[in-house]
């Protein structure tokens, strides 16, 4: 009789899992041992890299499921410290580095796989949305990292409320915006970035006090940090608290000697006070830190042409030119320069040859339809702003340009159908109000004129000007005497001539309506060519 003996449990376990299959299962594990080892000495990026070669090596070769594991969260763990490595050296060398794209690339391909891998890691995911807000990066994989941090339950407020101030930063909704700066400043109220940005949120809703507020927190906080002063001055200028703006734009300067923004800053500040030679001397000194800067050129031409330096002004241009040969926006200012010396046919000749380098640019043809009109040829105007609406039929601009034209050809009914289509699109331009308003009031043709409609669109043409515009004043008179108010168009009338020039073209013209008026008439008229015609 033979006995059966029971098989050793050693060959049961291997009849059962051979051992090729458990020498292919843990494979890798000789390279994860290195690995291990090589990041408890890794002190460069290039250790750090040595360290994920022989992890992706090990779990390629195959391992465990504990080991596997393992290896996927040293992984995670090692691609999120060099990721965030090189986005703390990207973030410092700025977008204007050569290396900066390359090296906002590299980190954000380690984040993302480390985040894949080991998902709860909230300043990982901060780090990667930071890199995708900054230019050329994507928002909506931004957006989805910080949704992902935000999602879990971690004790770092501080943290949270960077996360939160990210988020407010892609959030469209003012609201919402708000109410996420408003939770960021409640978790961690000394957050100078969230302080920023709650600042210029209440700049552009005009709560400028509590604007102002916030940048001076965000300044005690950061004191060293520029586009904050930068902000605070825009915001002072704002408020025409010019002084105030100019020293914090001088502290600006004293934080980055060699940038020109806050000196062209301080300009335009000047500018707005009418103060131009102190606008000019500090455009001289941009333009001695950048003296080939062509947008240093352009300022200062616009800033001499308000000083009435056109001459001066003109030169700045060419010298622009010279620069930057056949540069668009230096050659329009140049047409703009020609025109306002009534050197016309120089001034369209120009936008013609630009015209023709871009035949698709309606920027150019607006610009020189609105110079044919300047030059009262009003045919060749209106049928520039035909072009332009052919490829933009809602162009309000050329809507109200051809308009203009059309009336000052005496077309009314084609004047008007163009200003109906165009207040569609700007209804509340007080250009476009006044002039549709003119025809309704003093149009010789009874069919066109509409008194109730042109004193309706008057007034609200004065009450965007404040009053203060005498050409809108004596709009706004005849449509009162279109409706047979003539005490009150001569009230309005009286007006006008009180803040209009005591001689010239216009005072003749608002004389001539008084005396319309005197008479009970409502005044006509009717332009042939830009020139007003005898209505009998």
């Amino acid at each position: 009789m033979i006995r059966l003996l029971p098989m050793p449990l050693l060959c049961l376990f291997l009849l059962v899992f051979p051992a090729g299959a458990l020498r292919a299962e843990n494979e890798g594990l000789a390279d994860l041992d290195q690995a291990t080892e090589a990041k408890l000495s890794a002190r460069s990026i290039d250790d750090l890299g040595r360290v994920i070669e022989l992890l992706d090596s090990a779990l390629e070769k195959g391992l465990d499921e504990g080991n596997a594991a393992f290896a996927n969260q040293l992984l995670a763990a090692t691609l999120i410290q060099r990721g965030s490595v090189r986005a703390q050296v990207a973030m410092r060398l700025g977008p204007e580095s050569r290396q900066f794209d390359e090296l906002r690339r590299q980190a954000i391909d380690d984040l993302q796989r480390g985040t894949d891998l080991d998902p709860q890691q909230p300043d990982a995911l901060h780090d990667l949305a930071r890199l995708h807000l900054m230019p050329g990066g994507d928002a909506d994989r931004a957006s989805a990292a910080l949704k992902k941090a935000l999602e879990f339950d971690f004790d770092d407020p501080a943290l949270r409320a960077k996360l939160l101030s990210l988020q407010a930063a892609l959030e469209e909704d003012p609201a919402r915006r708000q109410a996420a700066l408003d939770e960021a400043l409640r978790l961690a109220p000394d957050e100078a970035a969230a302080l920023r940005m709650r600042g210029l949120l209440h700049a552009e809703q005009d709560r400028d006090t509590e604007a102002l507020a916030d940048l001076d927190r965000a300044l005690e906080l950061e004191p060293q940090h520029l586009p904050t002063y930068e902000a605070k001055a825009a915001l002072l200028t704002k408020m025409e608290r010019y002084d105030e703006a100019i020293l914090a734009l001088d502290k600006a300067q004293e934080l980055d000697p060699r940038s020109i923004f806050p000196l062209l800053q301080k300009a335009r500040v000047h500018l707005l006070q009418e103060n131009y030679a102190g606008a000019l001397h500090e455009l001289d000194r941009a333009r001695n830190l950048e003296p080939e800067n062509v947008g240093v050129l352009m300022l200062q031409a616009g800033v001499r042409e308000e000083a009435g330096e056109r001459e001066k002004a003109l030169a700045d241009i060419d010298e622009a030119l010279t620069l930057q040969p056949g540069y668009p926006p230096a050659r329009r200012m140049k047409a703009i320069l020609l025109a306002d010396e009534e050197r016309f046919d120089e001034a369209i000749a120009l936008l013609r040859d630009l015209h023709g380098d871009a035949p698709d640019d309606d920027a150019t043809l607006l610009q020189l339809a609105m110079l044919h009109s300047a030059a009262k040829q009003f045919e060749e105007a209106a049928r520039v702003y035909t072009d332009v609406l052919k490829r933009q039929p809602d162009n309000w601009m050329a809507l109200r340009g051809r308009g203009d034209a059309r009336l000052s050809l005496g077309k009314h009914a084609e004047a008007i159908a163009d200003y109906e289509t165009a207040l569609k699109h700007s209804a509340e331009d007080p250009g476009l109000l006044n002039n549709f308003a003119w025809v309704l009031a003093t149009s010789p043709h009874d069919e066109l004129r509409d008194g109730k409609r042109a004193l309706q669109m008057a007034t609200e043409a004065c009450e965007q000007t404040d009053y203060k515009q005498p050409h809108i004043l004596s709009t706004l008179a005849s449509a009162y005497a279109e409706t047979g108010d003539f005490d009150t168009a001569l009230k309005w009338i009286g007006k006008a001539l009180e803040i209009s020039p005591e001689e010239g073209e216009q005072h003749d013209h608002l004389q001539k309506e008084r005396q319309s008026f005197i008479e009970k008439k409502p005044f006509r008229e009717l332009l042939i060519d830009g020139e007003p015609t005898d209505l009998q």
